[in-house]
């Protein structure tokens, strides 16, 4: 996310939009927590003391930290990410690692999935967001801070070296002050200068482990898989609709839509959960979220659509609803038992399989609830 904390106050008091702005402590002894992109351009960064910074810029805005509303907007920057994949590693309260390899049957391309993260944040959370894209963790990441502020960096296997080699080498992870006065007295600059050095000089000069960590990371290597944060895990759905929803029907039908992607998100991923969530965003922007949690768990779209219809009952339909989202959270092994009620036969797993095996050999669209399928007015 960019300027996490300052955005986040920025949408509780617009006036603070295009000013140079920090959050930290206000005192003699503050320091700067989160600094806008305006506040840079002085110079100002994090963990800079707050004296120092409002000496940089005498216009600086000051904006005391609330933790507490950081991580509960975090909650909701991390379901979109969740939204997308049940495979995100999260760093911080504003900024993780996605594995989308297993998305390539439903979008074009990795750029398409960063542009759509990117939207969500934008249309739902009012939020920015910077997004790298790459073939490891340790360039994904340097790709984000290259497309920052509000950007998208794609690095592309083939171009990886000419990317990182021009790169200071204090780019590098594990490149400190003292690092950084051995290497420079290598007359090392640039990672590619560092990548040139000898084989053994690096860990002459730094220590055999060290050493040979930075040679791996100048070439590009680091065998790192995302590793999700099990302790969070939920998985959610949702759509901002262009055109307001306003009767029962078209609601009814965007909720069956839902179900259905999230049912088979969360199956592909071999996960099943016991809380199931509705959010409802009106048109005037107002957002409710509702939640209910089963006994046992759930992951076929028909048992989703059942639970969310009883979440349903408790929602106030008065108003146009501009986004629909639904979650399954309490992510639990799908080989718990799994039942809602006596209803439940083996003949609905049966047909959940059926349909995840055509989705996966043929798309996402290829099958669906019947409710969905537009008629062909021309037949």
């Amino acid at each position: 996310m960019d300027s996490f904390f300052v955005e986040v106050e920025r949408l509780r008091d617009p006036s603070l939009v295009g000013r140079p702005v920090v959050v930290g402590g206000a005192g003699n002894r503050g320091v700067v927590a989160s600094a806008s992109y305006e506040a840079r351009k002085f110079g100002i960064r994090s963990a800079m003391p707050m004296m120092a910074a409002r000496k940089s810029c005498p216009a600086l805005v000051v904006v005391p930290t609330d933790h507490s509303r950081y991580q509960e907007v975090s909650i909701q920057v991390f379901e979109v990410f969740r939204s997308v994949t049940p495979l995100v590693e999260g760093l911080s309260l504003d900024e993780a690692f996605l594995d989308v390899s297993g998305l390539s049957r439903h979008f074009t391309n990795p750029i398409e999935i960063g542009h759509a993260i990117r939207h969500q944040l934008r249309d739902q959370l009012r939020l920015p967001a910077s997004v790298g894209i790459a073939a490891s963790k340790f360039i994904a990441k340097l790709a984000s801070e290259a497309a920052k502020p509000d950007g998208l960096r794609h690095i592309p296997r083939a171009e990886t070296l000419p990317f990182l080699h021009a790169l200071p080498v204090r780019a590098l992870w594990g490149v400190g002050e003292a690092t950084y006065a051995s290497l420079e007295g290598l007359g090392v600059e640039t990672v590619g200068d560092l990548a040139r050095l000898q084989p053994g000089t690096l860990e002459k000069r730094l220590g055999t482990s060290h050493g040979r960590n930075l040679a791996d990371l100048a070439e590009g290597l680091d065998p790192r898989a995302v590793i999700p944060d099990h302790d969070a895990k939920s998985v959610s759905v949702s759509e901002t609709y262009d055109n307001d929803l306003s009767t029962e029907d078209e609601i009814d039908t965007e909720l069956i839509r839902l179900c259905d992607r999230l049912s088979f998100r969360i199956r592909r991923s071999g996960l099943a959960g016991r809380t199931i969530g509705l959010t409802v965003r009106y048109s005037d922007f107002v957002t409710i979220t509702r939640h209910h949690t089963f006994p046992h768990s759930i992951d076929t779209s028909r048992h989703l659509w059942q639970a969310v219809q009883t979440l349903k009952r408790s929602v106030a339909w008065d108003r146009p609803v501009r986004l629909l989202g639904v979650s399954l959270a309490t992510v639990v092994d799908p080989g718990d038992p799994r039942q809602l009620s006596v209803e439940n036969e083996p003949k609905w797993d049966d047909l959940a399989e059926a349909v995840d095996a055509v989705k996966t050999k043929f798309g996402s669209d290829a099958v669906g609830p019947a409710r969905l399928v537009k008629p062909d007015r021309e037949a």
